[in-house]
């Protein structure tokens, strides 16, 4: 019989997947070793935009080791393969084929133009410089105001133009919202602003590596990618591969926040150099050539209006939107910022709103998801917008927030955007982040430096959210024209033994589903936690999944989970009902024992199994298992929230930024593990502060990536940022039953604006209503210069003095 044990759910487990992890007893996609294994390195253009002339591949055919190489019409001699793109987001959206290989011209910086197989990777590598390639240079067009100019030379000359699509929402039209324009001219507050969310290179632990094995009837391909199912069918609707014969895993893989979300060309190329030799083949990239050839994220131009009336009522919002798409388009590059679409309005009741997102084409790296994948990009237009409002209206930025936010008791509540948020409690999450940030105190201190004239200066950034997490309800993603669906699957194996195998869909590169799916199956059927085994990323396991990305893994998969383990107690109660004679509407299940209503009789669902495994006396009509599977297609988005709050000081003499404290309190619904919570909410963080404050992806007039490398690319490390001060406020969701929302992406999307906008407090009285991110030294001191002057020397009287500054060191003569 089954002990009775505690409730896993809430428990703060320690990971299971952390013993391999942390000790290196795993297997990453670059560890894999197979009999006759070869390695391949791609040759990548030097040039942003040029004609490719000739490729002299002669001498790297010579070099040692050197088995093959390879260029497009090897590859691809008819010109047929583009690598997919699963979001064509209106029906004339211009969609340039992205080759494997250069074909003709390259049009980035990073392009794959020729491949070189050798015995080792260093004998690739080595290769790759004795290929001649002639280019006849191109026109380069960067920045996205520069591509869609009147004359301005275009990427793909066939298309007749840089732009790729232009995507609107109108309120008015859609029927939730008044007309903006007339909400624009009535209102007695008008406020535009421009946002610049710069260029980001996801920059994950793990390098994007590949292996396919072809000495099988059926091919295997291993690779460090987040979406191993979506991968498969890409792989056989573009390549023409069976997909019965295709087989993708996604082993342990170190990290993707959206980097890895993609069908990428090297998979192909290593389905068809694999074979073509007819043996395995393994492509690992370097770190550089993962910063320059990966996609990026973010980069748009935000040109953002609100109004409101003089006491601080909303009355519209208008946004349009500059998209850089890169080169070409991504899997699913072109809806990203349609994702922020539905968020610009965030936790707001707003009368009227409009969104504009057009997008272009540049001579760059292409762009598709990061962290949040639209969502801080539009969090980060609003807050910024609220702050700015706040200032112009000489109110308090949280008493303006108030406002104007739904109110708890408003919910569910259907926003000017059309989507129904369907539990929040905005009060409870701000009033508990105030308490534990000191609000009041650091106001006090903020105005006491500034009537001192300190040099180092205090500002309190906000920033309170919401986003759409749990992608996505199948239906709406039709409506958006997104190719796939948004369901998760999940199975369930009862072994006879009372042991517990786990199937998912979803694909974890570090999430901890192997120690969150094990806790609710514990629960779910009344097992010890140890006896669960999580399986995933394996497309011949786990034959059915969409895999992970958007939040969706705990509020999607993790109720496929559920629904799964509801019918193996459905199939057990029947049995259990038969071995004790009774009727199965007499039998209560609770941690895992089944019991008779009035009776000392019961069973235990392990006990159960190993009965139904031996099928000696089964009831008529039953098969002898327990298992069973699940496909769970969400009715809604999950809706999590917070409030964060940052502290920052500014040296007024050299720009520099240092956090002093930050508070948040999320509410991401009922939670499984809090230590898992803890960790995604402070690695979310780190990457919003980051793109705040130190990270951009930059390139020169040529189109050359000049952050290509860590010593140009900065990331913080853990001595760069503060200790988290983080709480929890728990609004159950209403649309799953577990009442979970998603986690991933929160830190991320709330960090950002929190920190900008404490920052451009701490200057304000120089003069100062924006700075561009990330906020480096550099800029925010040429922002209090400039704001100074512009001030005619306000900010310097207000601030004590700023004294002659050296802007190339940021420090004082």
């Amino acid at each position: 019989m089954t002990a009775t044990i505690e409730p896993e759910i809430g428990k703060a487990r320690l990971r299971k997947e952390d013993t391999r992890l942390i000790t290196g007893r795993t297997r990453w996609t670059d560890n894999i070793t197979l009999p006759g294994l070869v390695h391949f390195a791609v040759l990548r253009s030097t040039m942003a935009h040029a004609r490719i002339t000739n490729i002299d591949t002669s001498a790297a055919k010579e070099m040692p080791g050197v088995m093959a190489v390879y260029t497009a019409d090897d590859l691809d001699p008819e010109g047929a393969i583009g690598m997919p793109c699963a979001w064509p987001i209106t029906p004339d959206m211009k969609w340039p084929r992205r080759p494997m290989l250069a074909q003709g011209t390259v049009n980035y910086a990073g392009e794959g133009v020729a491949v070189v197989v050798a015995r080792s990777a260093e004998e690739a590598y080595d290769a790759l410089a004795e290929i001649d390639v002639d280019y006849e240079e191109l026109p380069v067009v960067l920045g996205l105001e520069n591509a869609i100019a009147e004359d301005a030379p275009l990427v793909h000359p066939d298309l007749g133009t840089n732009r790729s699509a232009v995507w609107t929402f109108d309120s008015a039209e859609a029927g939730s919202g008044d007309d903006v324009e007339r909400a624009i001219t009535d209102s007695e507050v008008v406020l535009r602003k421009r946002f610049r969310q710069q260029r980001l290179i996801p920059a994950f632990m793990e390098p994007r590596s590949v292996v396919v094995d072809p000495t099988a009837p059926q091919l295997t391909m291993w690779s460090a990618t987040q979406i191993p199912h979506i991968t498969k069918t890409m792989a056989a609707l573009t390549l023409g591969i069976p997909e019965h014969q295709l087989r993708v895993i996604a082993p342990d893989v170190g990290g993707g926040f959206g980097g890895k979300l993609a069908v990428i060309p090297e998979e192909f190329i290593a389905l068809l150099v694999a074979r073509k030799l007819g043996r395995p083949v393994k492509w690992t990239e370097s770190r550089s050539e993962s910063m320059t050839a990966a996609h990026h994220g973010r980069d748009q131009i935000q040109d953002i209006t609100i109004c409101a009336t003089r006491d601080g009522r909303l009355t519209g919002l208008k946004v349009e939107l500059l998209a850089d798409m890169g080169a070409y388009l991504s899997l699913v590059g072109p809806g990203i910022p349609i994702l922020g679409a539905f968020m610009f309005n965030s936790i707001y009741k707003l009368p009227a709103y409009h969104f504009t997102c057009t997008n272009v084409f540049t001579n760059t790296t292409v762009t598709d998801a990061y962290r949040g994948a639209g969502r801080p990009e539009a969090t980060f237009a609003i807050e910024r917008m609220m702050e700015e409002l706040a200032a112009e209206l000489d109110i308090d930025p949280i008493e303006l927030r108030e406002k104007n936010w739904i109110a708890h008791d408003e919910f569910p509540y259907t926003t000017v955007a059309t989507l129904t948020y369907d539990s929040g409690n905005y009060e409870a999450a701000t009033e508990k982040a105030l308490q534990l940030f000191d609000y009041d105190g650091l106001r006090r201190e903020q105005r006491e430096r500034r009537e001192r004239g300190d040099s180092v200066q205090l500002g309190i950034g906000i920033s309170t959210f919401t986003e759409m997490c749990g992608l996505a309800p199948s239906r709406v993603l039709g409506s958006l024209d997104y190719a796939a669906g948004g369901w998760e699957h999940a199975s369930i194996r009862m072994l006879p033994t009372g042991k517990v195998e786990v199937i998912t869909g979803s694909s974890a590169h570090g999430q901890g589903h192997e120690t969150a799916w094990s806790q609710i199956v514990a629960d779910q059927l009344g097992v010890p936690f140890e006896d669960v085994e999580i399986l995933h990323g394996d497309t011949q396991s786990s034959h059915k999944g969409m895999d992970t990305y958007g939040s969706r893994s705990l509020s999607v998969g993790g109720i496929a989970v559920v629904k799964a383990a509801e019918k193996v107690v459905a199939k057990a109660k029947k049995m259990a009902a038969h071995m004790m004679e009774c009727s199965a509407d007499d039998l209560e299940f609770s941690a895992g024992t089944f019991s008779v209503k009035g009776t000392g009789r019961s069973t235990g669902i392990q006990d159960i199994a190993l009965a139904v495994f031996a099928a000696h006396d089964l009831p008529d009509g039953m098969e002898p298992s327990l298992d069973s599977e699940a496909t769970f297609d969400p009715e809604n988005f999950s809706f999590p929230h917070g409030t964060h709050l940052c502290a920052v000081e500014v040296d007024t003499e050299t720009g520099r930024v240092q956090i002093r404290k930050y508070v948040c309190v999320d509410d991401v619904g009922a939670v499984v593990n809090p230590l898992i919570v803890e960790g995604q909410i402070h690695g979310g963080l780190a990457q919003g502060i980051a793109q705040a404050l130190f990270e951009e992806a930059a390139f020169d007039e040529g189109g050359t990536l000049m952050s290509g490398t860590f010593a140009d690319y900065l990331l913080p490390s853990a001595a760069d940022l503060p200790s988290f001060v983080t709480d929890r406020t728990e609004t159950p969701s209403t649309t799953n039953p577990l009442g979970v929302k998603g986690v991933g992406e929160a830190g991320t999307i709330a960090s950002t604006p929190a920190v900008v906008n404490a920052v451009v407090d701490a200057v304000r009285h120089y003069g100062v209503d924006d700075i561009e991110m990330p906020c480096t030294p550099m800029r925010v001191w040429r922002a209090i210069h400039t704001g100074e002057r512009a001030a005619g020397g306000v900010g310097s009287e207000a601030g004590g003095g700023l004294g002659s500054i050296d802007p190339e060191h940021g420090g004082a003569q």
